[in-house]
C-alpha cells in the first residue's frame, strides 16, 4: 500500500501544471473508434490492474461494453502541457524483421544476445545510490560493483550466450532501438525476440550526433538517411554505433512485439511513454500528423511501452506495428502534437 502511495503521489506532481479539459473540447475524440481503443485498454488492465490506480476502472471494464460511455464516466481529462520552448514531439516506432541463423556462418555473424549472467541488477539502492546513473546495473570485479559493459566493450566479448546471428549490424542496431522483433531464420522459421535487459548505459541519439557533426542536415534527418549515411560510409559504422553506449539484450518469445507493460503491442493503438509523467496502461488521446500523407492523427492509444530515447513529458513514441509500410512511417515520424491523458476518477 506504501508503494501505491507513494505512485499516486508522483502520478500528482507530474500533472500539476496540466490543465482539465472536458472531453467535447477534444477535436477528433468522439470520432475515433472508440470501441477498438477499449478493447486495447481491456487487454492492457491484464497488468496495469495490479495498479493502485488503475484498478477500480479496470474492474469496471467487466460491467460494460459501451466504450463511449465507458471512457468518458470513468476518467477524466487533462491536458499535457510541456515547457514552451520544447513542444510534444511524437515519433515513431515498429517491429523490424531481420535475417537470421542459428549458427554463425560467414553471413551471419552479429549476434542477438541473451541477458549476461555476470550483469547485476542492485537491489540495496541507498548504498550505491552513485549507480543511480547506470540504472543499478552493474558486474562484480574482484568484489566490487562496477558498472556494466559499454557497447564497445559487449561486442568485443565472446562468452555470453546467443539467441541467434544476424546479417547486418546496422539491422541489429535498429532491433534494440525499437526493443523486439522478428528474425526469419535460414529454414524459413520466424522467431520472436523482445526487450529482456539493457545495460545500464545511458542512451544516445546517433540521430543527433550526426547532425550536430554536419553529416545529416536537421530537417533531413530519419531512419531512412541515418542508414543511407551507414551504407556510404560502412568504415564508420562502429564509430558512429558506439557513441550509443546503452546496449539491449534479448529474450525469444512466443508473442509478437511486447511493450513494458507485458502485453502485445497493437498496431497504431499503443505509445512508449516516460513513465515518470504518464503512467503504463493510461489511455492517452494524441493529435499528430502522418509524416508521409501529412494527414491529422487523431486517436485514442494506450501507454503501454518505454525507451531510452523516450524521457520528459515532451516525448511519445507511436507504435507503428509490423510490416514495410510500417517501417517507413516509424523512420519519418518526428512530428509535434498535442496528448491529452485521460486519468482514473478517484
Amino acid at each position: 500500500m506504501k508503494n501505491s502511495i507513494v505512485f499516486l503521489l508522483i502520478f500528482t506532481i507530474s500533472f500539476a501544471n496540466a490543465n482539465n479539459i472536458k472531453f467535447k473540447d477534444i477535436n477528433g475524440f468522439y470520432e475515433d473508434d472508440l470501441n477498438l481503443a477499449f478493447k486495447v485498454f481491456k487487454k492492457s488492465c491484464i497488468k496495469s490492474s495490479k495498479k493502485e490506480l488503475f484498478k477500480e476502472v479496470c474492474e469496471n471494464v467487466k460491467y460494460t461494453n459501451d466504450a463511449e460511455e465507458f471512457f468518458t464516466n470513468n476518467f477524466t481529462v487533462k491536458r499535457l502541457v510541456p515547457p514552451k520552448e520544447n513542444p510534444i514531439l511524437i515519433t515513431g516506432y515498429y517491429e523490424p524483421l531481420l535475417k537470421g541463423s542459428r549458427v554463425k556462418t560467414q553471413t551471419y555473424k552479429y549476434p542477438i544476445y541473451k541477458t549476461p549472467k555476470d550483469l547485476i541488477t542492485i537491489k540495496n539502492k541507498n548504498e550505491y545510490e552513485h549507480f543511480k546513473k547506470y540504472k543499478y546495473k552493474a558486474k562484480l570485479v574482484d568484489g566490487k560493483y562496477v558498472p556494466y559493459d559499454t557497447r564497445e566493450e559487449i561486442k568485443k566479448r565472446d562468452d555470453l550466450e546467443v539467441i541467434c546471428y544476424t546479417n547486418s549490424l546496422v539491422d541489429l542496431f535498429i532491433l534494440q532501438v525499437q526493443g523486439s522483433g522478428r528474425v526469419l531464420l535460414e529454414n524459413d522459421e520466424i522467431i520472436n525476440v523482445s526487450y529482456s535487459n539493457q545495460n545500464g548505459r545511458k542512451y544516445s541519439s546517433i540521430g543527433k550526433k550526426l547532425v550536430a557533426d554536419g553529416y545529416i542536415s536537421k530537417d533531413k534527418i530519419s531512419l531512412q538517411s541515418i542508414k543511407k549515411y551507414l551504407k556510404e560510409n560502412p568504415n564508420r559504422i562502429n564509430e558512429v554505433f558506439n557513441y550509443n553506449e546503452s546496449y539491449v539484450f534479448f529474450k525469444e518469445t512466443n508473442n509478437r512485439a511486447t511493450g513494458s507493460l507485458n502485453v502485445p503491442l497493437v498496431s497504431k493503438r499503443n505509445i512508449a511513454v516516460d513513465r515518470k509523467y504518464i503512467p503504463l496502461g493510461s489511455p492517452v488521446f494524441i493529435q499528430t500528423t502522418n509524416p508521409k500523407t501529412k494527414e491529422s492523427i487523431k486517436k485514442l492509444v494506450i501507454a503501454a511501452d518505454t525507451g531510452g530515447a523516450i524521457k520528459g513529458k515532451n516525448r511519445i513514441d507511436y507504435f507503428y506495428g509490423f510490416g514495410k509500410e510500417a517501417q517507413e512511417l516509424a523512420g519519418l515520424m518526428k512530428e509535434e502534437g498535442k496528448v491529452y491523458i485521460l486519468v482514473p476518477k478517484t
